[in-house]
């Protein structure tokens, strides 16, 4: 296709998601749920594995978008109920077109002390299951033939570290890999893995923090925006990149921090 021709072609059709199947790992509460519904929106039908049991107010939002919305409980540190969400997936809808590998936890502690059980539990949930997960999934795509999007989560801390949080910080930095790792191995299939790395949101997850005024103020002065993201600020990236519009992005991060990452 020549120049004019992919200009003249070029629609907003391309980020429509009408017709997709995606999985939302912990689509059910906070930042997962705010890209499960911005999907919804967009036109895909939602599978979401779920750890809680507050299904309602995201099935409610899915379905007043007039899309489908099915759900597994389990624990994704379980490398069985990992297999069992893809055929569960494929058991209700035939496909699997998008993953967001979303769910993940965290655990403080003094260095010195930090317990072996918190190392193990926030590495088996926030990176092996991201491997795990997004390795079955890719095979389901490289067998549809139809290409796919994996978009995994990470961190302002993939690149840098904190204290108190030694496995989450390997972790997200270990997130980080996998994506390029992924983005390598399965280009040639037409499938692409990004991961976009929020930044300080001033959501009810970060609600301990941002609280804290004197906290708040010092990242708040690190943000060249001045403010906090809102889940808002992460729904249209995540369209963005799980739609047709994004094919030619693999093996990406995307800083979403209102610029904080570039200050010193």
């Amino acid at each position: 296709m020549d120049m004019i021709e992919s200009v003249k072609s070029f629609s907003m059709d391309r980020y429509s998601l009408k017709g997709k199947v995606a999985i939302v790992t912990g689509g059910n509460q906070n930042l997962g749920m705010g890209y499960a519904v911005a999907f919804a929106k967009a036109g895909a039908d939602l599978f979401i594995p779920h750890f809680t049991d507050d299904t309602d107010t995201v099935r409610g939002l899915i379905e007043a978008e007039g899309r489908r919305v099915a759900f597994i409980k389990g624990d994704m540190t379980k490398r069985e109920h990992l297999d069992e969400i893809v055929k569960a997936c494929l058991d209700e809808y035939g496909r699997i077109d998008i993953l967001v590998n979303n769910s993940g936890t965290n655990c403080f502690a003094d260095f010195r002390e930090f317990p072996d059980s918190e190392w193990k539990r926030v590495i088996d949930l926030n990176m092996n299951a991201v491997y795990y997960l997004g390795h079955e999934v890719a095979k389901v795509m490289i067998k549809q033939g139809t290409g796919g999007k994996i978009i995994n989560i990470g961190s302002a801390l993939s690149y840098t570290a904190d204290a108190h949080c030694p496995a989450y910080v390997t972790a997200k930095h270990g997130v980080a890999g996998i994506t390029r790792s992924f983005a390598n191995e399965l280009g040639k299939y037409n499938i692409q893995c990004n991961v976009i790395c929020p930044g300080f949101l001033a959501t009810s997850v970060n609600s301990d923090v941002s609280d804290n005024k004197e906290y708040y103020d010092k990242i708040t002065s690190r943000i060249p925006q001045g403010r906090w993201g809102n889940l808002d600020d992460l729904m249209g990236a995540m369209v963005f990149l799980a739609s047709p519009a994004s094919n030619y992005i693999n093996g990406a991060d995307l800083k979403i921090d209102g610029g904080f990452s570039t200050t010193l």
